[in-house]
Order: structure tokens, then sequence, then C-alpha cells
């Protein structure tokens, strides 16, 4: 009766739980006695940012299979939009899902959500982004790590090229808990060694905006005053990068990224993007399915978890906090390309191919 009871959570209080679980009928929902299978719901944020459908949703989906031949998975893109998301959120609880796994669009604005899930016994389990609410486990990276290693990587390349030290931070959307610990890392790394001439949140994440938001900059501070772009993922030094070409800042300045998307590494490759921060999805994806599918089962979450983090309200919850890598041209073919993300082949298109054997990607 265990899926009546979260469904009864849901109608409206004028309903009587009795008439609620009468209704329900006998067998339904996702008790193991029922003979059903377990239901995880996966809920993920965006079709901006490349990782999300194209490496997370089909290793968590390969690796819930795995860990549960008979679970079945209903999945939901948000496309950022938050009301969206919430309305799927709600969707799934209403029809008495055993577990949620959620890349929230806003943390916050996801809570009362989050909280709905915990009344009506369905557990969430913070996916990448700490959400709000009463998460029941998390999985992610260490985001100032994230940070750190773009700081560090930024002062890097701007000592080679003893150009100045002027940058431009390009921050992520301060409504995602990530975006708010890569920019506390990264100040903790180039504050005080560089001058910040002009910095942005960017909402959403929007590479549009990164565009606008740099263009902007450059009418500010001079085409040939930017000597470094802190941009907190790809999709934002893309849109960075497409500014201050549009622009004609040449040579470009280095400019950081993160997620390791296949058209970063290719401006990677190109001399456009400097780095980008390597996050492996396999370990994540593995780590959030193997908690997404305790959660179901109703087993505990220790087992899987490595650490603790505070959520929300200030309650401990198990996490699974993993190492972050930072990549440039050097060593894509000892990360990327040796974990099998992606292939020379994939990265080195004809256009790339001068470049690819300059840096040894044959």
């Amino acid at each position: 009766m265990k899926a009546c009871i979260r469904g009864a959570a849901v109608v409206m209080t004028a309903i009587s739980t009795a008439v609620v679980l009468a209704a329900c009928g006998q067998g339904a929902g996702n008790d193991p006695d029922g003979g059903n299978a377990p239901r995880i719901g996966l809920l993920l944020p965006d079709a901006v940012t490349a990782r999300w459908e194209t490496q997370d949703r089909p290793l968590l989906e390969k690796k819930i299979t795995e860990l549960c031949a008979d679970c079945t998975i209903e999945h939901s893109n948000a496309k950022g939009d938050v009301a969206t998301q919430q309305e799927q959120m709600d969707s799934m609880i209403t029809k008495g899902i055993d577990a949620i796994l959620l890349v929230a669009v806003d943390a916050r604005s996801l809570g009362v959500t989050v909280k709905k899930a915990h009344e009506a016994d369905v557990p969430v389990i913070a996916y990448d982004r700490l959400a709000e609410g009463p998460i029941s486990g998390y999985v992610s990276f260490d985001g100032q790590e994230v940070g750190r290693l773009q700081g560090r990587a930024l002062l890097q390349a701007m000592a080679e090229r003893a150009s100045g030290d002027q940058i431009v931070m390009m921050n992520g959307d301060p409504s995602d808990p990530n975006a708010v610990s890569f920019k506390k890392g990264a100040l903790s790394v180039l504050q005080g060694r560089v001058k910040i001439g002009k910095a942005y949140d960017t909402l959403q994440w929007s590479p549009e905006t990164a565009h606008l938001n740099m263009s902007g900059a450059i009418s500010a501070l001079g085409v040939d005053n930017i000597d470094g772009v802190y941009a907190a993922n790809d999709g934002l030094a893309g849109g960075s990068i497409s500014a201050l070409k549009a622009n004609k800042v040449a040579p470009l300045p280095p400019v950081t990224g993160q997620d390791a998307d296949l058209a970063a590494l290719r401006r990677i490759v190109g001399g456009d993007q400097y780095m980008t921060v390597y996050k492996p999805f396999g370990p994540e994806a593995s780590a959030g399915a193997a908690m997404a599918v305790a959660a179901a089962r109703r087993e505990g979450l220790d087992r899987v978890a490595t650490g603790k983090v505070k959520a929300g309200g200030g309650k401990t919850v198990p996490a699974v906090l993993l190492t972050p890598m930072s990549v440039t041209v050097d060593n894509i073919k000892n990360t990327l390309v040796k974990d099998g993300v992606y292939t020379i082949q994939q990265i080195c298109t004809p256009q790339f191919g001068a470049a690819c054997s300059k840096a040894g990607l044959t």
C-alpha cells in the first residue's frame, strides 16, 4: 500500500485518507510484496548544457538498469524552466514514483517541491547540484575545487603570456549552488593576484547572455585590456569566445571552462579556449544510480555514500563527493580519450587535423 499512501499525500484534504486508500485498490503501488517493479524518476534541468542528455542520462539509465533489472525509469527535461520542472516533479509524486534523481533548475525554487516529495514518502537524491529542501542524498563533485582548478589554470596561462592582469569573470547562475561554489573557489585563487575588470552572473547558464555580457565588457574595458576570462563552464566559454572574436580581439586571451563538452575540446585543440574541468561522468552516474536504486528499494544510503553534507535546514545527508581534474591540450589524450568519453576521431575533425597532430592526438 506504500504507493497508495503517497498518492493520498497529494490528494485534496477534503477526501479522507481512508477513501483514497480504498480507491487505490488491492495490490496497487510498488510494494515488493505486490510484485511491482520500482520506478525511478530522472529530472534534468536543461538541454543547453550538452552533458545532461549526451553523457549523464545514458550513463545513469545504463547503471540503474545494471543494478536493478526490473526498475523502470521516467525521464523529463525542464528545458531551463523552473515551473516546468516543478510540474514534472509534482506529476511524479502523484504517480507514486519510488525515488527521484533531481538536477534542479533552481535549487531554491525547487525546495517546496522537494518538501512535497518528502511528505509523500518519495526520497529525492540531488544529483550534481545541491537542491534545497529535505533531500535524502547528494552526489556531485567538490565545487570549490572546480573553481580553484579554473583559477590556477588561468593564472598559469596568463603568466605564460605575460600580457597583463585584468580579467573578466563570467560566473554561472547564482540560483545554482554549484555556481556559488565555483565562484568562491575561483576567487580564493584569483583575488589579490589579478584585477577583475568586470564580473557577471549568468542566468540559466546562457551562452547567449555570456556573449552579450562579454561584448559589454569589451566596450567598457577596451579591446586590448582583457588578459584572461574566467568562464564557469564550457557554454559560457563558448559565448565569451564568440564575442571576443566578433569584436576582433586578437590574440584571444586564455579562457577557462568546465564540463569537457566536445565543442570545448575542439576549441582547446584549436587554441581558442585554454582549459576545461573534467568531472568524470561515469563515477558520478554510478554513484547517483546506486543511491537512486537504494532509495527506491528503501535501503540505507550510507552503504553508497562516502561522506556527508549539510543540506537545507542544516540536516546532514549521505553524500558522494568526487574529485574533478583540469584538462588542457596537453592531457586530453590521457584523460577524456583514455576514459572513453570521446574518441580522437570525434575530437579531431578535418578542420582540426593539423592542430591535433601538433597536440599528439593521432
